[in-house]
């Protein structure tokens, strides 16, 4: 079966004879029963069955293997936010001792869960650029080092990895590697071995900006070994929540692919203003990353991320005037955002950190909708003219 068929016609749960909620579908229910003792420890009941939502629910347990075979794994655990899921993975994976690889390039809460929390832990860090090979193989070299933690592309600065030298160099030092992969979608990038992924449901899986939720995908014997981190952290998600997101996934490849010609046209359009410096999209065909985004992605998503010739005070003035780009930090949903970067996606680097990250005063990032293209087009430029003039 077709994966855009799938998304319509998602595997079936059926709960095992007897195996009853206390409270009807949606399964809200926190608790489920069978008819006897001996009933509720069965094989199959332990195996499939249900008992308190902390531990597993009917609805979540859909929406959690829909993802993960669309992620081409065949697990994953949900969880409340896609910081969560960040979380569960680092320290299902992590002890006092070890040391975690990030990128600089990161976003910003997995830096800040990296470099301010997990020292807290006694877990070291190594910041690098992703492109810097030859230092990331002398960081998993290390003998402490046992984590990656990266994005592909990366939040905000759209840079692509290179994810099968990544992962083959990780692999060699025996480094476990998670991929944050909410920017690249749940249908790129699953044909790398990389042994954890972790999506924010609250962004394109949901779609509408009116959830939030988080997801661990991998294959069956990882999951098993970090889902009782999961059930006792009690970072679980809500079953209502489950639903919204599997109800967003139906349009799931609908909507990405509008997503992203949408912010293909309007990577072009700014490549043509006078008042751009810079564009990045690794679907522009001069963008750095192209060739290798082509090669490993099916498509580039909804993110644009630009510089300005301007000053702080003129940048923000060009996003206060925006009229259909709502200024907030999110992405993913069919409505149309901004954010201005170093102010919320760079405020944890120092200058020279941000220097070296290529962020600016003047970067803006935008999460691309699906609205009419021409319609934002043309706030856009009525921004830049009304700013510029």
């Amino acid at each position: 079966m077709k994966k855009e068929t799938r998304v319509t016609h998602p595997p079936e749960i059926a709960l095992p004879d007897g195996n009853k909620p206390v409270v009807s579908p949606i399964y809200r229910s926190v608790k489920f029963t069978y008819p006897t003792i001996e009933g509720s420890l069965t094989a199959e009941a332990r195996e499939h069955g249900f008992d308190y939502t902390r531990d597993s629910n009917p609805t979540t347990r859909q929406m959690e293997l829909l993802v993960a075979e669309l992620q081409d794994r065949d697990d994953a655990i949900a969880v409340s936010s896609g910081m969560a899921s960040i979380w569960l993975a680092l320290l299902g994976n992590l002890e006092t001792g070890d040391r975690v690889v990030i990128f600089l390039e990161s976003y910003r809460p997995n830096r800040v869960a990296v470099r301010r929390f997990l020292p807290k832990l006694g877990i070291a860090f190594t910041m690098l650029s992703v492109h810097d090979h030859a230092a990331i193989e002398r960081a998993f070299a290390a003998d402490d080092t046992k984590l990656l933690l990266f994005e592909a592309p990366t939040n905000p600065m759209l840079q692509v990895p290179d994810i099968e030298t990544i992962v083959a160099m990780a692999k060699r030092h025996g480094v476990v590697t998670v991929l944050d992969n909410t920017f690249g979608g749940l249908h790129n990038h699953g044909q790398f071995e990389i042994d954890f992924f972790v999506h924010s449901l609250t962004k394109y899986a949901g779609g509408h900006g009116d959830v939030l939720g988080g997801a661990v995908i991998a294959d069956k014997r990882r999951i098993k070994e970090i889902r009782p981190l999961a059930v006792n952290m009690g970072a679980t998600m809500d079953p209502g929540v489950a639903y919204l997101v599997s109800r967003g996934l139906k349009t799931y490849y609908l909507r990405h692919r509008q997503h992203s010609a949408n912010a293909l046209a309007i990577a072009e359009f700014l490549s043509r203003q006078p008042e751009v410096e810079k564009v990045l999209y690794p679907g522009l065909p001069a963008d750095p990353g192209h060739a290798l985004a082509h090669k490993q992605m099916k498509d580039f998503g909804g993110v644009v991320t630009f510089d300005l010739k301007a000053d702080q005070a003129k940048t923000w003035a060009f996003i206060d005037a925006l009229r259909l780009f709502a200024t907030t930090s999110s992405l993913g949903s069919t409505d149309s955002l901004v954010a201005p970067v170093k102010l919320y996606l760079g405020s944890d680097l120092s200058a020279e950190e941000q220097g070296r990250a290529g962020i600016k005063d003047s970067t803006v990032r935008l999460a691309v909708g699906v609205e009419h293209v021409e319609d934002l087009i043309a706030d856009l430029t009525q921004a830049l003219a009304s700013t510029f003039r």
